[in-house]
């Protein structure tokens, strides 16, 4: 299948979705839905699409209503030249519940979806029933002290490309038509279980993240996340229930989350990396299905 010119086909491979598309906040946004029952929001992260929730959404469908949105700058949605703070990119998916007819839902994130989805909690409480985060935390003052240079004699994946996304223009004269190279390094370097990640899965994000936009739009993310921690200082803690599920970043979620919210559950996927819905989908599905009912 070549996947640049077969969306609807990409689609169909999960059997009760249908793609479709909203404008809020004057971005149009792509949405994937399916299932019936209470709402529940699937936001993915970098360098993925809608597509990295496929090994979950039949299976959640059963007892839910799936609505996997791509964010703003990711995939089939728009991709403006401003309004990638997480504060803002909240209100996209508040104004899309809103369209959607719905008062309230669960909402879960992975990675920069996991910043997107803490963020629609904090700024919209009254809206939110219960809050899913997947191995990252939303972006406090702590991301200032990471490191940028490998540690001598340690075991570690320094995450430069924190620091490369922050360059703005560069990085899409460099990567365009070139995204395979980097998303091939990333899930390479960030996954326990190489074998869950297949070529087609690669194509699929290579396709969505190969053009300039796209990588301007995706790097957008990493360039708002000083105003992302400005924001944060301003959050009260949650009240609502959370439930933060990880595998490498397991460490990250049980030391910030704990101090953010009321009522938490944490649960570790041993043997998983960073992509863990494709590396243990059984176990998210899980964790995510006894944390909901």
């Amino acid at each position: 299948m070549e996947i640049k010119d077969c969306a609807e086909e990409l689609i169909s491979l999960v059997p009760g979705f249908t793609s479709n598309f909203t404008e809020v906040n004057g971005t149009r946004l792509h949405h994937v839905d399916g299932g019936q029952g209470e709402p529940l929001i699937l936001i993915p992260g970098y360098p993925e699409t809608w597509w990295a929730y496929h090994k979950v959404m039949s299976q959640l469908a059963q007892k839910y209503r799936i609505i996997v949105v791509e964010m703003r700058g990711m995939g089939r949605s728009e991709k403006p030249k401003d309004g990638y703070e997480k504060k803002n990119m909240a209100k996209d998916i508040h104004l899309l519940i809103e369209k959607l007819g719905y008062q309230k839902v669960s909402i879960c994130g992975h990675d920069i979806g996991a910043h997107v989805a803490f963020s629609f909690a904090a700024n919209y409480p009254d809206a939110t029933s219960k809050l899913i985060i997947l191995d990252t935390p939303h972006p406090d003052a702590g991301m200032y002290q990471l490191p940028m240079l490998p540690m001598m004699g340690m075991n570690y994946i320094y995450p430069w490309w924190l620091a490369f996304n922050q360059v703005k223009n560069l990085p899409e004269q460099l990567l365009e038509g070139k995204m395979d190279i980097l998303i091939d390094w990333l899930f390479s370097n960030l996954l326990d279980n190489q074998s869950c990640i297949s070529e087609f899965d690669k194509k699929v994000y290579t396709t969505a993240y190969n053009s300039k936009d796209a990588i301007r739009a995706s790097n957008a993310w990493y360039q708002a996340f000083p105003q992302d921690i400005e924001d944060s200082k301003t959050y009260g803690r949650l009240e609502m229930p959370v439930l933060g599920i990880g595998g490498s970043g397991y460490g990250m979620l049980e030391a910030t989350l704990p101090k953010l919210t009321s009522e938490l559950q944490l649960k570790h996927i041993q043997g998983a990396g960073h992509f863990i819905l494709a590396e243990n989908p059984a176990a998210v599905t899980s964790y995510i299905n006894d944390f909901l009912r």
